[in-house]
């Protein structure tokens, strides 16, 4: 999803397929509207009909596909209606962030059971880091098979694109949408063959849905009685949509305001995933040195200073104010040669690792509020909070890139919601260390 979303598919469609970078920007981040409105009103239901099934694995199976199947239908994406029409297009977006936010929703909902409270803020980061390495594996793949060759004269590099794409027709950037779904197919695969389920309850999935309504509704007038866990959980709904915004739109930003192609985007990709790498390790060293709490409100403000700065380069200018040579090279590489390049590279370095570490910290945080007993409960809601706004990051951007004809203004608007979030944050006090 991060090729697809983030790098290449999401600039793409935005800069090449609606031909408009400020109208692409409003089109795909409203997308991203219509499919978070959806799972907010039925991923919670869905955590609570599988948690009262017991079994995982077939839903995940059913929600995977489907998944692969969204994302692999982004190949026919081309301009002028000449593949999809604009609409499929969406469409295909839409049920591909859909299918990824189940995804999400069982996956969570089996972590408690991964591994010991004392080893999780080790395992979540650890998955979360290992995800980005494929990433980066992913992203130096396409980069040299098939965005470089014809583009450099390297040693290393070929001289056409794998597969004979033909670049005039945007092939080297539709290609990544079936090499994504592939890559899903397959790697998804050992959680099905290798890890244990739960045993089933013999439910079936609407009755176990229907009751499930009830569960999380007494589940949430449980909070009065937890009014912590309550406010960490309304504070995460709103950092999380933050974050997910920025990931969804930064690509695109870069793309429309820098003029980003495949090649830089790609190498884009690489670095900010590589280090995205060490986030995972950074949040579960500060879970255990300064506290799961402590952690995430100091990665969401560093997340928030980051876009700030992100969005006050633009071509001819630095932080907002400096005016800057758009002609004056820093270095003659390839790509990235210029001061404001340079700076947005390096503060979407920094926001890579900020984000990825505020990941793994807050599932620990949640992990180490939750009253013994009740974890399973509460990672339905924490899942409730990471669904139930997905769609205001997204319809923020919308609503500013559209009113201002602005990608900064648009982008800058995320800001609101991990201000927000930080502040509830502060309120929210540190969980008891639990003994054995």
């Amino acid at each position: 999803m991060l090729l697809c979303v983030i790098y290449v598919l999401g600039p793409y469609i935005s800069t090449v397929v609606v031909g408009d970078p400020v109208q692409g920007q409003a089109m795909v981040t409203g997308w991203h509207k219509i499919s978070g409105l959806f799972v907010a009103f039925t991923a919670p239901f869905l955590g609570a009909a599988t948690d009262r099934m017991g079994r995982r694995k077939p839903m995940l199976a059913v929600v995977t596909l489907v998944l692969a199947a969204g994302v692999f239908a982004q190949y026919w994406a081309m301009p002028g209606g000449a593949g999809l029409p604009l609409w499929g297009v969406g469409a295909a977006v839409i049920v591909a962030g859909i299918a990824f936010a189940y995804s999400e929703v069982l996956h969570n909902s089996m972590i408690t059971r991964a591994a010991h409270h004392d080893v999780l803020p080790y395992v979540s980061g650890l998955g979360l880091a290992l995800g980005n390495l494929a990433s980066v594996l992913l992203l130096v793949f396409v980069l040299v098979t098939i965005a470089l060759p014809g583009q450099v004269d390297w040693p290393f590099v070929a001289d056409t694109p794998l597969f004979g794409l033909d670049p005039a027709a945007h092939e080297p950037s539709r290609v990544v949408a079936i090499i994504c779904a592939l890559w899903l197919l397959v790697f998804a695969a050992p959680i099905f063959l290798y890890t244990r389920d739960l045993d089933t309850t013999g439910e079936r999935f609407i009755d176990a849905a229907r009751r499930g309504v009830g569960n999380v509704m007494r589940t949430i007038r449980k909070l009065r009685d937890y009014r912590n866990v309550a406010l960490f959980l309304l504070a995460r709904m709103l950092y999380a949509d933050g974050k997910t915004a920025i990931l969804i739109v930064s690509g695109i930003y870069a793309a429309g305001v820098m003029g980003w192609g495949l090649i830089e985007m790609l190498a884009f990709g690489v670095i900010l995933t590589t280090f995205a790498v060490f986030g995972g390790f950074v949040g579960g060293w500060l879970d255990s040195n300064v506290g799961p709490k402590r952690a995430v409100t100091l990665e969401v403000g560093v997340t928030f200073l980051c876009l700030i700065a992100m969005v006050s380069m633009a071509p001819s200018s630095m932080l907002f104010f400096i005016p800057v040579d758009p002609e004056a090279l820093i270095w003659e590489g390839p790509i990235f040669r210029t001061a404001p390049e340079l700076g947005y590279m390096g503060f979407a370095i920094i926001i890579a690792i900020s984000i990825t570490a505020a990941y793994a910290s807050s599932r620990t945080l949640m992990a180490r509020l939750a009253p013994p007993g009740m974890e399973g409960e509460l990672f339905g809601l924490y899942a409730l909070a990471g669904s139930a706004t997905v769609w205001l990051g997204p319809l923020l951007v919308e609503y500013f890139t559209s009113t201002y004809q602005s990608q900064r203004v648009g982008f800058a608007s995320i800001a609101i919601l991990l201000v927000a979030g930080f502040v509830l944050l502060l309120f929210v006090k540190p969980p008891a260390q639990r003994a054995d």
